[in-house]
């Protein structure tokens, strides 16, 4: 298995993909470390002061005078109270939500892009795994080998885990290392509160409490993982169904952004939730905001997208050992 693993591994690297998706990382960090810079200065000039109370205040204000106008939906308008209420939690126990400082650029950066950015590449890393074989051939000549054709399937999704983790680790090193430049390397320890749940339109904090931002860290990064991996796997599957590496992207990148579309359309639409790409954004149910269908809760969305990966990895090994490739 681990000769197989090596050999998957090797094939994976020459195909460049890995690289590209390392260029685009150390292409996007820079952008998004001078957008948040920007932001950041933009905030301070509007409110006179660099002081971070006056700031939520003034951020409170400003939602709570949004909420007056009669043109904003029912789904923002529910977004915006929910904001106000956690926003004065954070004020009324005098800590700062957004501390500057890499730690916080990298929890900001994960939970930006778990929904559409990170799929996206993984869905271009795994796309052909399979299909990019069976349409040159060359899975014939592997499929020779004295293995059984479950090991050679299971020599791949390891290579996908691999690559995944390796993405993953790519974003939080790159991240912490560019934005650190301009934010500054210190805030691990900060405080920051978790917990919150959305009950109707009105936030419990019934359960919230402190931890520091490094364990907060290592929450929203073990959730972009698993994430990822379902992601991986239905990409996965769809390379073992198909033989054209095209199709297998067209149908991923067609669902991502249906999803990224539906999660701000579908609140009335209670069995929505039951669709993977309506359950990607679970940063949000630590960080508290507003999940998409309410009843939608952390445990309920990651039990959803397993049953979606598990799906998955059994069609993909039952279609590989079936399926005649000659």
């Amino acid at each position: 298995m681990i000769n197989l693993v090596h050999n998957e591994m090797i094939k994976l690297v020459q195909k460049k993909r890995l690289y590209v998706i390392i260029l685009i990382i150390a292409v996007l960090v820079p952008l998004f470390t001078y957008a948040q810079y920007k932001q950041a200065k933009s905030i301070e000039e509007k409110v006179g002061t660099a002081d971070w109370r006056t700031q939520v205040q003034q951020g409170i204000i400003d939602m709570q005078n949004r909420l007056t106008s009669s043109r904003i939906s029912d789904d923002w308008r529910k977004y915006l109270q929910i904001e106000i209420q956690q926003q004065q939690y954070y004020l009324d126990h005098n800590i700062n939500p957004t501390s500057p400082g890499a730690p916080t650029f990298m929890r900001i950066f994960v939970e930006s892009s778990i929904d559409l950015l990170l799929p996206l590449m993984v869905m271009v890393m795994a796309s052909d795994l399979v299909s990019s074989e069976s349409s040159a051939g060359t899975i014939k000549l592997l499929l020779t080998r004295p293995v059984n054709r479950w090991r050679i399937l299971l020599s791949k999704y390891i290579t996908l885990i691999l690559s995944i983790s390796f993405i993953l680790f790519s974003i939080g090193l790159l991240s912490y290392a560019m934005s650190g430049l301009v934010f500054g390397y210190g805030g691990w320890t900060m405080p920051l509160l978790t917990g919150f749940s959305v009950q109707g339109e009105d936030l419990n904090t019934a359960a919230v409490h402190l931890i520091p931002l490094w364990q907060y860290i290592l929450m929203d990064f073990g959730l972009a993982w698993f994430v990822s991996l379902i992601i991986g796997t239905l990409t996965f599957m769809l390379s073992v169904l198909l033989r054209s590496t095209a199709a297998v992207m067209g149908i991923m990148l067609a669902s991502l952004i249906s999803g990224a579309i539906l999660a701000n359309m579908v609140s009335s639409w209670e069995s929505a939730k039951y669709l993977f790409m309506v359950n990607l954004k679970l940063t949000n149910f630590i960080s508290g905001a507003a999940p998409p269908i309410n009843g939608m809760t952390l445990s309920f969305s990651m039990t959803v997208l397993a049953i979606w990966g598990l799906a998955g990895l059994f069609t993909s090994f039952f279609v590989f050992t079936k399926k005649d490739f000659y």
